[in-house]
């Protein structure tokens, strides 16, 4: 055995080595000159801003030391695994979670050719740790568990291994090979051993084979995993043999290989496979199950995930006064949290204090008529006793009765047996009909407490308003959006409600602010002042004594390409009145053929013509912009909604169009004639065809009966016509999706107005303006309800 004699740790001869020199400079040089006390100074000041750099990184490194602790050993982690959910476990603890939950996994402390897979020589932390039992190996043994390490090996299908994380409290798959299949976390091991030189600068790296006392290591060896002192080192490594050949290395207390190794192949992973979120070998990636995977090189998905992380650290570096600010707010947060709790906490024993109150004097006031009850009753029955004992024999009445009969004086006998007489005949009619004077049932006194019973046991605090469901069916935007919605059929009540909304815009690199209505009452708003052609996302939340609640989905409403055109259909010229018949408030028509169709129709054989029936509105556009909507009838015959110029219009009043001519075309406002002209014009009218459910698009192009599917589409809710003057454009939408129909030109030389026309039966009429919706109030009690 070796006599050594004491020396302090080298990492604290090191660390005192400068400050050593610098005060041998000092008194070498100073010696009571004034060059030497300014080299003092500086020495001192630059000794000071030393020490302060190294105070900030060692507080540095502490405040992440949570970071750097085994969620299941709550130590330093020691060979970290990297699982699939993104959190991280030793390979000691993971095992011996896994062989708890009966999963038989090879020892992960060392492997059998290093000098430390003795147990004398393991590392202190891993001595620790407790070794299963023979007995329990056996069992599992026996149950037939497999070789990998955490597989359990199945009748004939491998099954997959189940891992309990202990960060996120959830099952992990591991897949069959079960730890086998984890990388291990190299740069986690870095950043765990530059902690440990920082928190621990006088600790030493002791040799793993001396016997105690245990001598400094000076040397590590790679292919062993161990740290050795000089004479050890040669010792383990003797002249000529292959482990001499072994390159020593500083000595650290954990050893990693050169580079990450694929788990599987024990090849140097090379790419990163971005649908599986792994990184895989050249072996990995011609496998059948990478096939069609989206894979790059792993310098490509490190420069991009360095990037991010980089623009994400400066993100939050830059914002730490703002992270300043929310811990402020969280802990003023708290207070607020601590003191509105214990004043909740009082008011509920107030109330609570009150009810047991008020139960008290209910108790205090029904015990007091049961009382007075009671003494009634008493006092009747002992009245009805005296009667009764006073018909005794014995008795005082029956002895004077009789006392009176022995008079023989009449008068004297008439003077006093008349007033016993009467006495007699109580007595006599008591005993003749008893029946006793008070009753000893207090059944009427019960009480029925199953409805205070079922109201005690729902009490409980007043819930937020559920999320409210918007009806979209009422819902949509037009000059103004109307927004309606409802809430859940056992949500709690709102007293109010708050109506939220913003314009999306996809080109603004940020999201606009809400805009709010508050205390909205019922359950329908209007929003206005909306730009047009926008797409405005809105959500509702309800409000009662307890809070807000959840807001509702969000809902996209877009609206209209160009300001809403208000107008009235025109009753005063033109029209046929015997077959339409216009409403009194001028927004809607409906075709009435009757029996002059009826006619027509007879001679339909005989090439009679029919004519078309036209209303037009009460409005002129000359400029910019216009849109409007109107609903058509699906069961109409055939309707034509558009636009055409007021001239030709009422050209149209005057001499009226047939259907039938070959050389009428609405569509296009002019005769197909050979005396045309042949200079391409906009045409006059421009309409959009529906019948019977369907809407005809022709494209530009020659109609035939043969292929209709193609050519037509299903008759939306609503039809939203938009007029552009200044281009000579007119455009069809589905108004409830603005989906664009069909546009074509239309000759804007002069007033356009909007026009209809009917064959046959039909019936259409205009959308109203959201700001002349009258909503109707539902009067509920003393509460008034809008609808």
């Amino acid at each position: 055995m070796r006599a050594t004699a004491p020396r302090p740790p080298p990492r604290l001869r090191r660390s005192l080595q400068p400050s050593a020199v610098s005060a041998a400079a000092a008194a070498g040089t100073g010696a009571g000159s004034g060059r030497g006390a300014m080299a003092e100074g500086e020495d001192l000041q630059t000794f000071t801003s030393i020490m302060d750099a190294l105070v900030r990184i060692s507080t540095s490194m502490k405040n992440m030391e949570r970071e750097l602790v085994c969620p299941v050993c709550k130590e330093m982690y020691k060979q970290p695994l990297a699982l699939p959910c993104m959190h991280n476990v030793c390979h000691v603890c993971a095992s011996e979670v896994l062989l708890q939950h009966g999963y038989l996994c090879c020892d992960p402390t060392s492997e059998p050719s290093s000098p430390a897979a003795t147990p004398a020589t393991r590392s202190p932390r891993l001595g620790r740790r407790a070794v299963p039992k023979p007995d329990r190996l056996d069992r599992l043994l026996k149950s037939g568990f497999g070789t990998y390490p955490g597989r359990k090996r199945g009748p004939v299908h491998p099954q997959s291994v189940s891992f309990p994380c202990p960060a996120c409290r959830r099952d992990v798959d591991l897949g069959e090979r079960g730890l086998g299949s984890l990388f291990r976390n190299l740069t986690l091991e870095r950043v765990v051993e530059r902690y440990r030189q920082t928190i621990n600068i006088s600790a030493a790296i002791m040799c793993q084979f001396c016997k105690p006392p245990q001598l400094e290591a000076t040397k590590g060896c790679t292919e062993c995993k161990s740290s050795f002192c000089n004479e050890c080192f040669k010792l383990y490594h003797p002249w000529g043999t292959q482990k001499a050949q072994h390159e020593p290395t500083p000595p650290t207390l954990t050893f990693r290989p050169k580079g990450l190794m694929c788990p599987e192949h024990k090849e140097e992973v090379t790419h990163y496979c971005k649908t599986c979120q792994r990184l895989v070998c050249q072996l990995c990636r011609v496998r059948r199950t990478h096939t069609s995977h989206k894979i790059t090189p792993v310098l490509s998905a490190y420069q991009a995930l360095r990037e991010k992380l980089t623009k994400s650290l400066a993100y939050i570096l830059s914002s730490q006064d703002m992270v300043q600010t929310q811990i402020a707010e969280l802990e003023e947060m708290v207070k607020h949290t601590e003191v509105n709790g214990s004043q909740a906490k009082e008011e509920v024993s107030q109330l609570i204090q009150g009810l047991c109150s008020m139960l008290e004097e209910k108790r205090a006031s029904l015990l007091q008529a049961i009382e007075e009850c009671q003494q009634e009753r008493l006092a009747s029955l002992h009245g009805q006793i005296q009667e009764h004992q006073a018909m005794l024999e014995n008795s005082g009445m029956v002895g004077y009765a009789q006392e009176v009969l022995k008079e023989t004086d009449h008068p004297c006998f008439v003077q006093a047996a008349k007033q016993l007489h009467n006495r007699i005949l109580r007595a006599t009619d008591s005993l003749q009909s008893f029946r006793p004077a008070a009753t000893a049932s207090f059944s009427h006194f019960q009480l029925d407490v199953s409805r205070e019973l079922k109201l005690l046991t729902d009490l409980a605090f007043i819930r937020a308003p559920e999320a409210p469901v918007i009806d979209t069916q009422r819902t949509y935007a037009y000059d103004q959006i109307f927004l309606c919605w409802r809430l859940p059929q056992h949500s709690p009540p709102a007293w109010h409600y708050t109506v939220e909304y913003r314009k999306t815009d996809t080109k603004a690199k940020g999201l606009k602010l809400w805009q709010r209505r508050e205390e909205v009452r019922g359950t329908s708003a209007l929003v206005e002042y909306l730009d047009t052609d926008s797409v405005y996302v809105l959500r509702v939340k309800g409000c009662n004594k307890a809070g807000f609640g959840e807001y509702s989905e969000d809902i996209y409403l877009h609206t209209p390409p160009a300001p809403v055109l208000n107008f009235f259909l025109d009753n005063r010229w033109g029209f046929n009145r015997d077959r339409l018949a216009i409403s009194k408030d001028q927004r809607a028509v409906r075709s009435v053929p009757g029996i002059p169709m009826l006619f027509a129709a007879e001679r339909l054989m005989t090439s009679c013509h029919l004519s078309i029936d036209l209303v037009i509105g009460d409005v002129a556009i000359t400029q910019g912009k216009s849109y409007w909507a109107c609903c058509v009838d699906p069961s109409s015959y055939l309707v034509k909604v558009g636009v055409g110029l007021e001239s030709k219009l009422q050209e149209w009043f005057q001499v009226p169009q047939d259907v039938v001519s070959p050389r009428y075309d609405p569509d296009s406002g002019h005769d197909s004639g050979a005396e045309d002209t042949t200079v391409e014009a906009p045409p006059p009218y421009a309409f959009l065809t529906i019948g019977m459910g369907k809407i005809l698009l022709s494209h530009g192009s020659a109609l035939t009966s043969r292929d209709p599917n193609g050519c037509t589409v299903p008759l939306p809710p609503r039809i939203g016509i938009c007029l552009d003057y200044e281009q000579g454009k007119v455009s069809f939408y589905d108004a409830v999706s603005f989906r664009e129909l069909w546009e074509c030109g239309v000759d804007c030389s002069g007033p356009i107005c909007p026009a209809f026309c009917f064959i046959g039966g039909g019936a259409l009429h205009l959308q109203e303006l959201v700001a002349n919706k009258q909503e109707r109030k539902v009067t509920i009690g003393s509460f008034a309800k809008l609808d």
